[in-house]
């Protein structure tokens, strides 16, 4: 077992250091971080979503905004659309999943806000959904996803992870998520 836990951990580098070679993307994330940055001070939110383990990093997310990521600051207004079970549920049991995000941004969404959608695969249909409403509605859209081609690519600012490994795409959406909250907090509060 140590060597298994040795080479996941050498592969879960791997994957980082790819993402830290690619310029591109290292300049996709500080772009995507001023965007953010431009949203709050604009009075703004963000709005994140995903789903299964991408359901819970959307919350992640959104909690380092809202209470703290580095230091003591006032709060910033992020939502995770994938928290509230029962608008989860009621919205899946009246419209279908595939409007789970849409109908949600219909009620909190505001032109100039950023909807930040996570997804390995990128082909979700509750992800693909929003693109249209967001477009026509002034609501700016982030993807992260991996590597592969995507129906999510359509979306206005798309942060792909060198990877097609659904546990590597993750850390490195997590490490992705941790530097727009840090880099917003730092030239927000600092």
């Amino acid at each position: 077992m140590k060597e298994l836990v040795k080479a996941w951990v050498a592969e879960s580098l791997r994957v980082k250091q790819d993402l830290l070679a690619d310029e591109k993307t290292m300049d996709k994330i500080a772009a995507v971080a001023q965007l953010l940055v431009r949203c709050y001070r604009a009075g703004g939110k963000t709005l994140w979503a995903g789903n299964g383990g991408s359901a819970a990093d959307a919350q992640h997310m959104a909690a380092e905004l809202v209470n703290k990521f580095r230091m003591d600051r006032e709060g910033l207004p992020a939502v995770a659309l994938t928290a509230n079970t029962s608008v989860v549920t009621a919205v899946g049991n009246d419209y279908g999943y595939d409007r789970l995000f849409v109908k949600q941004l219909e009620a909190f969404g505001r032109p100039g806000d950023v909807f930040i959608g996570i997804s390995t695969s990128g082909n979700s249909a509750d992800l693909l959904a929003v693109t249209p409403y967001c477009r026509e509605r002034g609501i700016v859209t982030v993807a992260l996803t991996g590597a592969a081609p995507c129906g999510m690519d359509a979306y206005d600012h798309v942060i792909k992870v060198p990877s097609t490994d659904t546990p590597r795409i993750q850390e490195c959406q997590t490490l992705i998520g941790h530097i727009l909250c840090g880099l917003v907090e730092q030239e927000l509060f600092a």
